[in-house]
């Protein structure tokens, strides 16, 4: 028996299971029962997949993860495939398990191998904290979530029911330090989605009540300022003009007064600020140095930021109106803006919304309470917004806890179960569905 196992109290899967089992079908209370039949299980296999190090830059342990996974995966009759990533890219590489099939709808669901912790993290095991918590790295961000598919899946084949359906999972090996470019790294999944009619995302669980149908995107973007260096006793004289110090601060305040405002969810950052005589920036370390004297009117000047954005319109139109600031040089300067795309945004769509309440009918037929959005302003970029232009979207199913990226990261195991039991319900009712 799991060691994990006294953390959990069954009251609230017996209130599921039992109290509500009029608003649940025979089919679907079998799947709950064929999920509380593996929780020992399923909670072991969550120890010692979180016990194995998968930082990002971790190659071999993400590929461990990712094997664990497979093995399990094709042990319940799903096709296993690694994806490797070019040698450049430096990343582990990620893995995609299948069933096939054309009856209803076709459904992708997305997960992430990797975790902030590096193999000199001193965070590396799951250890118990009391009767419901557990700590560990990864542990709700977000191995229990993949735990959370891989169980519902395996209740689903219990019951006979992927027989003739599509299931796509998708386990990534960068999500927490995505590889470069994007065009490579995330091919495989998008193509996943295009193969598919829903996308459900397993990153952690904020609540019953609460879950994404719609995230923030984030791009990059960087302004390049030239002045003319000169000695400071002729700086805005006509041969000399502002310099570049000058034109960078015109520019951000303008940035402020005309950018800033346009919608609650547009928001961008200036992160670091360079400006001198001379001027070294390093892009990937998002550090560098500078010169420059007070006697000296400033020659260089660039500025490293980024921009979030709840649709590609919202995104372009800022971007449209920073490039005209931009261009409205102070005397004597020239500057350049150039911008980066991240992850995409996750739009509010109409189909994301119905998903969303198909999920709130699945929490309430089990006794858990209504669902509603999370709203996008707390919600950072994750690897389903890269699938939203393809396919209906939701996101936050996984498991529950808190500390997600630091040393406190826990799991809500009073939880787990539950949450296990309605992703499978609700991957059961839409591969039913016509």
């Amino acid at each position: 028996m799991s060691r994990f196992r006294t953390f959990f109290s069954t009251g609230l899967v017996l209130a599921v299971v039992a109290g509500h089992a009029q608003n649940l079908s025979k089919t679907e209370r079998r799947i709950a029962a064929a999920v509380s039949r593996n929780f020992e299980d399923q909670l072991e296999f969550t120890e010692k997949v979180v016990n194995i190090n998968s930082g990002t830059m971790n190659h071999a342990g993400v590929q461990e993860v990712g094997q664990v996974f497979a093995d399990v995966f094709a042990g319940i009759g799903f096709d296993t495939r690694w994806v490797d990533m070019p040698a450049e890219m430096d990343r582990a590489g990620h893995l995609f398990v299948e069933t096939r099939g054309t009856k209803g709808k076709k459904v992708l669901l997305i997960g992430h191998l990797d975790t902030v912790f590096e193999e000199d993290s001193p965070f590396q095991t799951m250890k118990k904290i009391n009767d419901s918590t557990a700590t560990g790295p990864g542990v709700n961000d977000m191995k229990g979530g993949n735990a959370i598919i891989l169980y519902a899946l395996k209740a689903l084949r219990e019951n006979g029911l992927l027989k003739g359906r599509q299931v796509i999972v998708a386990l990534m090996g960068d999500e927490e330090y995505t590889g470069k470019p994007l065009s490579v790294s995330r091919k495989d999944l998008i193509d996943a989605a295009k193969r598919s009619d829903v996308a459900l995302g397993f990153e952690p669980s904020t609540g019953f009540s609460e879950a994404t149908m719609a995230r923030r995107g984030s791009s990059g973007w960087k302004v390049e300022v030239t002045g003319r260096q000169a000695h400071s006793a002729d700086i805005f004289s006509e041969g000399v003009g502002a310099g570049a110090i000058f034109e960078i601060s015109r520019i951000l305040h303008e940035f402020y007064e005309e950018v800033r405002g346009d919608d609650r969810y547009l928001t961008f950052n200036p992160g670091t600020v360079l400006g001198g005589t001379e001027v070294s920036y390093d892009d990937a370390l998002s550090k560098g140095n500078t010169f420059g004297k007070t006697n000296v009117v400033a020659r260089t000047a660039v500025v490293d930021g980024g921009l979030r954005f709840i649709s590609e319109e919202q995104k372009e139109k800022a971007r449209e109106k920073m490039r005209e600031i931009t261009a409205r040089n102070l005397p004597g300067t020239r500057a350049e803006i150039t911008f980066f795309d991240s992850y995409p945004a996750m739009e509010p769509t109409e189909g994301n919304r119905k998903l969303l309440e198909k999920l709130s009918q699945v929490s309430v037929d089990m006794g858990l309470g209504e669902v509603e959005a999370v709203d996008p302003l707390v919600k950072g970029a994750a690897d389903v917004s890269f699938v939203g232009g393809y396919v209906d979207c939701l996101d936050s199913l996984g498991a529950m806890g808190e500390g997600a990226h630091s040393p406190e990261e826990n799991i809500n195991l009073n939880t787990f179960e539950a949450l296990t039991q309605r992703a499978a319900i609700l991957i059961y009712r839409l591969l039913a569905e016509k």
